[in-house]
């Protein structure tokens, strides 16, 4: 793997098959969810070192749980159509209680059915429902990002046209949350974009499966539905890179010019000549304007031979941050010193 100068990157636990979302306990502990794995792993690093010592097992045999959310001492894990919640769970990682259901009323489709979590500044918890296919017009009950509150109850929706966003976070600063969104496939291998977002309002529709990457028609969609009429990105990803994971940078490790900087782990294309993606990017900003897109991690795809795909990235208390790849069943911890003693 190849870094800029000063970063470094570790194996913090190789022992974590189909690692997805990672989301951090209050006392330090790292729950990652997984896909076809059917997992929600905890890991602890009670040296203090940066590796995980001691992985347990928190449920098994569930249906895709690839989102997981802290919150207030409990653990959220989505399944698809389902959310459960497994209650002060850092005190019961020995032998944790069976879980509670917080609903059970989200679609139940595969297709872009597994479910980034996220706990908004609001206290809600905050739930995408992908579109169920590439591309088609699915009706109000999909392509959406969703909230509620922590018990299941007063569900919202907080933007629409979002084909599958598997990642978003809120802007220090602002409030404002800010997503990826996954472009659709089979219209070549250089577009559409995947796409950056930012909500400025409640209520704002993204585009699908109208408008793509803000200035692309759908070929079958599009007609009667000008790309006017929605919210353009931010940033245009690149085409098929597979944007998932993303988290704002706070941390006081990485040099200043990170400070505020979007973190997007890009899982990689499956469906282009040549790949794309495969790398987790850093995206600098001032305010809403984009001043950079540059690589932070690559390395994880070499001569067209993928051997690693990057799913999440989530900043620790002490500055590094963690990564985790489905492929190699890894999450991985970058760090920064310059050899200066920084």
């Amino acid at each position: 793997l190849t870094l800029p100068e000063g970063f470094h990157i570790a194996v913090y636990s190789d022992q974590v098959p189909q690692a997805r979302q990672i989301a951090l306990g209050t006392d330090g502990t790292v729950f990652v969810g997984s896909s076809g794995a059917g997992k929600v792993y905890a890991l602890t690093d009670s040296k203090g070192d940066g590796v995980a010592d001691r992985r347990r097992v928190i449920a098994s045999g569930l249906r895709n749980p690839l989102g997981v959310a802290f919150h207030d001492g409990d653990l959220y894990v989505s399944a698809v159509s389902k959310i459960l919640v497994w209650r002060d769970i850092e005190r019961r990682l020995d032998a944790p209680p069976e879980p509670e259901l917080v609903t059970d009323q989200l679609p139940t489709e595969g297709h872009h059915g597994g479910r980034f979590l996220a706990f908004g500044p609001d206290g809600k918890l905050y739930v995408p429902i992908g579109a169920p296919c590439n591309i088609c017009d699915p009706g109000p009950r999909y392509a959406k990002l969703t909230r509620m509150n922590p018990d299941g109850s007063d569900w919202q929706d907080v933007a629409t046209g979002i084909r599958n966003t598997v990642g978003f976070d809120w802007q220090p600063g602002t409030g404002r949350l800010w997503f990826t969104d996954n472009g659709r496939d089979l219209m070549g291998d250089d577009i559409p974009g995947d796409e950056l977002n930012e909500i400025t309002r409640l209520g704002q529709h993204f585009g699908f499966p109208y408008c793509h990457q803000g200035d692309i028609p759908d070929p079958e969609f599009g007609e009667g539905h000008p790309c006017s009429q929605y919210v353009p990105p931010v940033l245009t990803l690149g085409a098929h890179v597979a944007s998932l994971g993303m988290r704002f940078y706070e941390g006081k490790q990485f040099p200043a010019e990170y400070r505020g900087a979007i973190l997007i782990a890009e899982h990689g294309s499956w469906n282009r000549m040549k790949k794309s993606g495969y790398r987790v990017m850093a995206v600098r900003l001032d305010g809403s304007k984009v001043l950079s897109y540059e690589p932070l991690v690559t390395g994880f795809q070499h001569d067209e031979s993928a051997w690693g795909r990057p799913v999440d990235v989530q900043p620790m208390p002490d500055g590094s941050v963690l990564v985790s790849d489905d492929l190699a069943g890894a999450i991985y911890r970058v760090t920064y010193h310059d050899g200066k003693g920084k």
